[in-house]
């Protein structure tokens, strides 16, 4: 079977669509249609002859539904897949994925897709302007003695244009502090720009962090990247340790240097921009690990800040839940008074892993699922209500020696050692094990090497 030329009875299963892909049995694309130029606007050039992989890196062989088709011969439909254009603009498309068959074998795959968006989404980037409402110090909740000194530093690390790098748990409110740093500082009028640096292929971050020129490449159009648009203000970065090797140079670069250079473009560009980065993993640790570059690390750190936990914040997990069910009364117009006995208990003894994020969730949650006048247990979600009594805060157990010869640090090693361990048993790929931790593929493969893991 030639591909490409017996595909017109599949469209007659949709009614509408805006491309089309057919691919060999390796996932080489061998036809191409596209009905949406407004939206994505490639050469055939650059479209046959590659793989759908090539073309969007972002996808693997796990969430390319061309590939998993190839590989499973199963049908995909009615699925939700976004990948990025070079200047960074998202698109979201409902697509259906078919596989062909001759005799028995799989030799190709039809994929069939309409936009389900506009084409102008940005992902996971904030820009400010006047009308912009950002957290300042006073919005930060908490009266326990660390976040007291906390909230103290902030005034006077906002007076300086040095770098200032934020570290705390996933849940914490790293962007809450990094906003609060701008609103008290000189730059307050100016803009604040926050960006994700793991929710991005890296092929796609030096145009969003640097602006395009129209020509530089296939697609591009002239834009600011996020330097120019924090120009005067501040640049927030989150999980920098996500962010390539290469790419962390020419960032080191550009901060040093104080001056970028769009992609595709000649004439450099002054910036005066107050950087702050976060990391949600210990930032030492990170670079023990070889994720993230020493000399921007140094950079980067002058000013370190470590958000605490939850768990680690005495008193204000009281504070917090009052705060939270307040905000839910007015916006839910509801009338809830508090938690009852036994939901106090749980919150006290859970360990909340997903800090004060997790938190404001439960207590959310909570309000869709009670009629009473207070939280009770069974308004709790399941994985809570059944943490009570287990101190791992409903995870599973990772049993350590008890070994009193062993330093906190060895027994530490021990039950990381075991997590990831556990992780990979129950995991089809070190990609997924990763994933379910909640660290890179970088760190991952480090630390199976360190403890002499394999899959």
């Amino acid at each position: 079977m030639e591909l490409g030329t017996r595909i017109d009875g599949i469209f007659d299963l949709y009614n509408y669509f805006d491309s089309v892909i057919v691919t060999d049995e390796k996932g080489i694309i061998r036809y191409y249609s596209n009905m949406r130029e407004d939206l994505y606007q490639p050469d055939l050039k650059d479209i046959i002859g590659h793989t759908i992989l090539e073309l969007h890196p972002e996808l693997t062989e796990d969430t390319s539904s061309i590939m998993q088709v190839l590989k499973t011969g199963v049908p995909v439909y009615n699925q939700l897949e976004t990948w990025y254009n070079r200047d960074g603009t998202g698109v979201t498309n409902l697509y259906n994925t078919i596989p062909l068959i001759q005799s028995g074998k799989i030799v190709g795959a039809v994929d069939i897709s309409r936009a389900v968006n506009s084409g102008k989404e940005r992902p996971s980037i904030t820009l400010s302007d006047e009308k912009t409402e950002l957290y300042k110090s006073e919005d930060i909740i908490g009266n326990s003695e660390a976040m007291r000194n906390l909230k103290d530093s902030l005034p006077q690390i906002a007076r300086t244009d040095s770098s200032v790098l934020i570290y705390g748990e996933t849940g914490t409110g790293k962007e809450l502090f990094a906003q609060a740093i701008h609103t008290s500082g000189k730059r307050s009028k100016k803009r604040f720009v926050s960006y994700n640096c793991a929710a991005i292929p890296v092929t796609l971050l030096e145009g969003i962090l640097f602006g395009t020129v129209k020509g530089g490449f296939t697609g591009a159009e002239n834009r600011q990247g996020l330097f120019e648009a924090a120009n005067g203000g501040t640049l927030f970065l989150d999980e920098i340790n996500s962010m390539d090797m290469a790419m962390q140079a020419k960032l080191l670069k550009a901060i040093e240097e104080k001056r970028i250079m769009r992609v595709g473009g000649t004439e450099p560009i002054d910036i005066d921009v107050k950087i702050i980065s976060a990391m949600n993993r210990d930032p030492y640790e990170c670079l023990e690990a070889g994720v993230i570059r020493e000399d921007l690390f140094y950079r980067l750190n002058v000013v370190n800040l470590r958000i605490p936990p939850l768990r680690e914040r005495e008193g204000d997990l009281d504070l917090l839940t009052r705060h939270f069910i307040y905000k839910y009364n007015v916006k839910l117009n509801r009338r809830v008074m508090g938690l009852d006995g036994e939901t106090k208990k749980i919150f006290e003894t859970y360990q909340w892993p997903g800090n004060v994020r997790e938190l404001q969730n439960v207590i959310e949650g909570a309000f869709n699922m009670t009629g009473f006048n207070q939280i009770r247990k069974e308004n709790l979600p399941e994985y809570l209500r059944k943490a009570v009594g287990n101190p791992s805060g409903g995870r599973s157990h990772i049993y350590i020696d008890d070994d009193e010869g062993k330093s906190l640090k060895e027994k530490m090693a021990q039950a990381e050692s075991r997590l990831i361990r556990h992780a990979l048993e129950g995991s089809s790929t070190v990609a997924e094990a990763a994933r379910k931790l909640k660290i890179s593929k970088q760190d991952m493969a480090y630390k199976m090497k360190k403890y002499n893991l394999t899959k």
